[in-house]
């Protein structure tokens, strides 16, 4: 901040504010526009409750399974993603890596449309369902480290938070458009009557075999495969280094390993990637138990907990537009900063809410403040305001956090260094649920679990404040 304010800044200034990315920098970002749903329809909101609650007899059986799926593949990412990013150093090009991976994973999302509710004949074993899940979930993050490897050379210094951000606004705005029409076309038709809505979903799918839920997965998958061409035809890749993968990967191995070594005379990087770890883990517990929270303290329903969705989508399109400028008129290390500290005091507001109170003692009326069927009492509609908020934040630290990794790279390691980035993301994704689950049960509290996730929150913080900023651009 003290160059900004030094002379001649407005003029520096007005030069970042000029920023026009080109066609192979909207290409890459629209990569997130193909990716993106399947997280939102596919892991949080759709897809994978109706697993839980359809596929397995019992519920509580299903997220165990589910969770025991998501852990497997993220071993499986943890132990082989950074060798992944360092191969592709090594040949140069990924956009040929890449088109494996996504000829791979569209199938693998596919498939999923044949887990039938159990006791309905044809559809695909347990595990077979779960073979499928744990691929999608390596080939989904195989698609993360080389997609965001391409980053520093796609896009200039100058626009690359802007190229950042924008990919993570376009892959909340497609989930968001997804949301809306399989709500319009597949869940709404009936159960709500209006002349807007279609008398029965669409296709033919029949809700007594779970056909509309099952359709998001072959929705998702087309989506994802139509949108990806444009980064293929448009966006350039690095030469190639003429290496075959065979010898690319053993010398990525080899060169992770000693990657590993160089930390210690990149502290500045290790710390980062450690100050990331705990605090991508402690929002990752946000977006996963947020929803429970809400629907076990607000008492909200699936109509709610519908709507909780798009709207938390809806505001997060913004946080990742916030994130590029922050990145530019603070510098993405106090970016950061600020959206940790911001999504950390979201957390202390929504722990402070039950449907009567909130800042914990303060009584509010429990009688509706405007007539709606959702969100009608004063508790509900803070809380809202609250998560809408946090999904800002939450998606402006995922782009600034990018950012600051590409701009800590040294030039040539950015491929294992972001395979370490997403090592980071998942080596400890279990730390978060393993603190809910035990202040949850210790405490018997809803509260207290949810609220312990803020120490995550607090360490990544700290951390965040040893690590030295890069050279603005």
């Amino acid at each position: 901040m003290s160059e900004a304010a030094a002379p001649g800044a407005g003029a520096i200034i007005r030069e970042r504010t000029k920023v026009r990315l080109n066609r192979g920098e909207w290409a890459w970002a629209l990569f997130e526009w193909a990716r993106n749903p399947y997280v939102i329809l596919c892991l949080i909101y759709l897809f994978a409750p109706y697993l839980a609650q359809r596929v397995f007899a019992d519920p509580i059986e299903g997220q165990t399974q589910i969770a025991g799926w998501h852990k497997i593949a993220g071993v499986a990412v943890a132990l082989t993603a950074p060798f992944l990013g360092a191969a592709a150093d090594r040949m140069g090009r990924r956009k040929p890596m890449l088109g494996v991976v996504v000829l791979l994973l569209t199938p693998a999302i596919f498939i999923q449309y044949w887990a039938a509710p159990a006791g309905v004949a044809g559809g695909l074993p347990i595990w077979g369902i779960g073979a499928c899940v744990i691929a999608a979930g390596i080939l989904f993050a195989y698609t993360e480290v080389l997609h965001n490897s391409m980053l520093p050379s796609v896009s200039a210094p100058a626009a690359l938070p802007h190229t950042s951000g924008l990919g993570l606004a376009l892959g909340n705005a497609a989930a968001v458009l997804m949301l809306a029409s399989v709500a319009w076309g597949l869940a709404l038709p009936g159960v709500v009557q209006a002349g807007w809505i279609p008398a029965a979903p669409l296709f033919g799918l029949d809700p007594v075999l779970g056909e509309p839920s099952r359709a998001v997965a072959p929705l998702v998958a087309v989506w994802f495969l139509v949108f990806s061409l444009p980064l293929f035809l448009f966006t350039p890749d690095q030469p190639s280094s003429g290496a075959s993968f065979a010898v690319a990967l053993r010398q990525g191995v080899r060169s992770v390993a000693a990657t590993l070594r160089k930390l210690r005379d990149h502290r500045n990087v290790a710390t980062f990637l450690v100050a990331r770890m705990l605090y991508a883990d402690g929002k990752a517990a946000i977006l996963i138990f947020g929803g429970v929270y809400a629907a076990g303290i607000m008492d909200w329903g699936l109509l709610e907990m519908c709507a909780f969705g798009v709207v938390l989508s809806v505001f997060a399109v913004a946080g990742g537009v916030l994130g590029g400028w922050l990145d530019h008129w603070i510098g993405p290390k106090n970016a950061v900063a600020l959206e940790i500290g911001v999504t950390f005091l979201c957390l202390v507001g929504m722990v402070s809410m039950t449907p009567e109170t909130i800042f914990f003692v303060v009584p509010v009326p429990a009688e509706p403040v405007w007539a709606s069927p959702i969100f009608g009492r004063a508790t509900e509609l803070a809380y809202l305001a609250v998560t809408m908020v946090v999904a800002i934040s939450i998606t402006a630290a995922y782009a600034s956090s990018r950012t600051l990794m590409a701009r800590l790279s040294p030039a040539g390691m950015e491929g294992e260094l972001f395979g370490l980035y997403a090592l980071a993301g998942s080596a400890t994704v279990w730390l978060g649920p393993l603190l809910v689950e035990h202040f949850t049960h210790e405490y018997q509290s809803l509260r207290a679990g949810f609220g312990s996730i803020g120490v995550l929150l607090l360490a990544g913080f700290a951390l965040m404040l040893f690590v030295k900023p890069p050279t603005r651009a």
